[in-house]
């Protein structure tokens, strides 16, 4: 029986009857670690002495998952799939994945992401590329590639991710899964690699909504060591899941989603947008309003460049304590400051490096107005433009990317020009802070694309409803990828 295919509350049960147990369970996810590890390069690490656990009436016990690679955990190597920190064995495990181990879940794997989370591609970490288990000559999207890819894949019902401008939700919708990052605190960051600090979001990839809500239920909650973090112990996903959403309100963009914008469109931009209306007439069959709203044109176009800018300048900040002489491998030189000049210079991969530029250079006392200080201006009228729209709507829904996985070496995909706000949409939910959710909305050539609901700030329990009652009237729910090449 290939357990690992099924839902949380499904393998529950059986462990429940004794139809299995959580050895039996952790060793069938170690065989697919493994077989998957061979085909796609999703991990850093197999934990082949993991234990099953003793089975309670939580949901979560004794089921194996996968835990991002940027998550400390406590005598098990934490790379952040960075050369800087190849051997680093943490003396501590970061509040979320210790909430996960008191709900008596099993870790299995750490798994393979952008260096430090800074890519959308799962190809920078310093294990190598993350292949699509749909298609091997295509990306998993990043940073959370390793995690998407497993989940898929089938060897456990979910993993844990980190979410700084779409690394949850993009990587989801690429590998035909549910990706979920709740409001902005609701899970505490102590323990994550800090990237972007005010960007930075943990949260959960699943194959259905109903996972994903049970397992933020068990990561969240006020921690001492976070301030960012809030009390959201009055907040029930699971139990708020009951697909009752006659009245509600959704909302999309024009500029996003109107094929007229995209003179130049691939045929599976064309089909991408096509499935996204299917969706639309989806949502209006439950009894849910849908209307057409218009977001001024420049106003988006900069959606990226303020991204760049404010991730970059934090990034630049939050990482200048890797120099090699707290921990890390230490580079030779002559003193101190030529050996954290190579450690740093040999260390990084040159994607990080050049991040690392731009944030110094936009943090610099004559360029910090012109740059930070506007981004940050801009970020806050992109912010008011979707709590206007919260005024009115429960929730945003928009495409995610501009079709399927993209190829790893890019030779054939192509691109309309008018693309980038399309990709890069997401980072808004950053921006803001907002709870936000993919999940897959239909194939194009034979590979999953997805489609996202944001809503307004401590609103996930609506946001994850509505996706809930979506998800009951397609055909995407807990699906496994096959191979199509």
């Amino acid at each position: 029986m290939n357990y690992m295919s099924k839902t949380l509350k499904e393998i529950h049960e059986d462990l429940v009857k004794g139809n299995i147990t959580s050895d039996d369970l952790i060793q069938e996810s170690l065989k697919k670690s493994h077989e998957l590890q061979e085909k796609c390069n999703a991990f850093v690490t197999i934990l082949d002495n993991a234990k099953g656990v003793k089975i309670t009436d939580n949901i979560l016990s004794g089921i194996p998952y996968g835990i991002k690679d940027n998550y400390s955990t406590k005598g098990i190597l934490s790379t952040g799939s960075s050369n800087t920190l190849k051997d680093y064995v943490p003396f501590f495990t970061a509040t979320a994945i210790e909430n996960l181990e008191k709900a008596g879940a099993v870790a299995v794997n750490k798994t393979v992401m952008d260096e430090f989370g800074m890519g959308g591609t799962g190809t920078t970490g310093h294990t190598g590329i993350v292949r699509n288990p749909w298609d091997t000559s295509r990306m998993c999207a990043g940073s959370s590639a390793g995690s998407a890819c497993a989940v898929a894949a089938g060897v456990y019902p979910y993993a844990t991710g980190s979410d700084t401008g779409d690394s949850i939700r993009k990587p989801a919708a690429y590998c035909g899964i549910v990706g979920y990052k709740p409001t902005y605190g609701m899970i505490s960051r102590y323990g994550l690699f800090p990237f972007a600090s005010s960007l930075d979001h943990c949260g959960v990839l699943s194959r259905c909504v109903e996972d994903a809500a049970i397992v933020v239920d068990n990561m969240k909650g006020i921690d001492k060591n976070d301030m960012t973090s809030w009390d959201s112990s009055k907040i029930h996903l699971h139990d708020s899941l009951n697909g009752q959403v006659k009245g509600k309100k959704l909302c999309y963009i024009k500029e996003i989603c109107n094929i007229e914008n995209y003179p130049n469109a691939s045929a599976e931009l064309k089909k991408h947008l096509e499935n996204f209306q299917a969706t639309i007439t989806k949502c209006r069959d439950l009894g849910m309003e849908v209307e057409e709203v218009s977001i001024d044109q420049k106003l988006l176009n900069a959606l990226a460049s303020v991204y760049v800018v404010i991730s970059c300048a934090e990034a630049t900040s939050n990482m200048s304590n890797l120099t090699g002489i707290i921990f890390g491998p230490r580079a030779e030189g002559k003193n101190y400051i030529d050996m954290m000049k190579n450690y740093r210079t040999e260390g990084f991969s040159p994607l990080i490096k050049r991040r690392f530029v731009i944030g110094s250079y936009v943090l610099q006392a004559q360029n910090k107005n012109r740059y930070f200080f506007n981004a940050q201006r801009v970020r806050r009228l992109l912010v008011d433009e979707w709590k206007k729209l919260y005024e009115k709507y429960d929730a945003v829904i928009l495409p995610v990317g501009s079709g399927p996985a993209k190829h790893l070496d890019g030779s054939l995909d192509i691109l309309d020009e008018n693309t980038q706000v399309l990709e890069e949409h997401l980072q808004v939910g950053n921006f803001g802070g907002f709870p936000s959710i993919t999940i897959p909305n239909g194939f194009v050539d034979n590979l999953p694309v997805g489609v996202n609901i944001t809503g307004n700030c401590y609103d996930d329990a609506n946001v994850l409803n509505i996706a809930y009652a979506l998800e009951s009237v397609m055909d995407y729910k807990n699906q496994i990828a096959k191979e199509v090449k």
